[in-house]
């Protein structure tokens, strides 16, 4: 049976730092994910203002952090980038992944993109990932505008797939 995992990138109180779209509930359904996941990976961006140790590189507090959660700290939009994550997906066995957090349109969707590249499969949260208003464009139309492009993004073999956070749970229940 495939290991239901998933991916949080940057939920972290220095990102959060500006206001961010639907904070509240972003962070009630990612929750929800972690506590039915098998496995979790805490993507942390670290840099200016996000040293680690600090309080603003530390994950949000309404974060679950189950003790077995994996953590990979990254430096670039993408979480691949420079980093052990792909080894470290593939020493587990990890092949699909389900990806929510933030932001949006920066490391969610370089990680999306670059992770496919890598031959991983995802499925994104639909629901379970947000970002700040943009000044070309507010955080809900930019939330909407990636889904739709992840949606119909071409990749072979359907390695990559939009569903709610509901819908995922029904799956990894099923």
């Amino acid at each position: 049976m495939q290991q239901k995992v998933l991916m949080v990138i940057d939920m972290q109180n220095g990102v959060f730092a500006n206001p961010r779209y639907d904070r509240a509930g972003c962070c009630e359904r990612i929750n929800q994910l972690i506590d039915q996941a098998d496995r979790v990976i805490f993507i942390q961006h670290t840099g200016e203002g996000l040293e680690p140790g600090s309080e603003a590189f530390a994950l949000l507090g309404e974060l679950h952090c189950p003790d077995s959660a994996l953590y990979v700290t990254k430096t670039a939009c993408d979480a691949f980038f420079r980093t052990g994550l792909a080894a470290l997906l593939r020493e587990n066995g990890i092949q699909h992944m389900v990806i929510c957090g933030c932001a949006t349109d920066y490391c969610v969707d370089a990680t999306i993109k670059n992770g496919l590249s890598r031959g991983f499969a995802i499925t994104v949260a639909q629901d379970a990932h947000t970002t700040a208003d943009r000044a070309a464009a507010g955080a809900e139309v930019l939330i909407a505008h990636y889904n739709d492009v992840w949606r119909d993004f071409i990749i072979p073999d359907g390695a990559l797939r939009v569903r709610s956070a509901a819908d995922i749970l029904v799956e990894w229940r099923g």
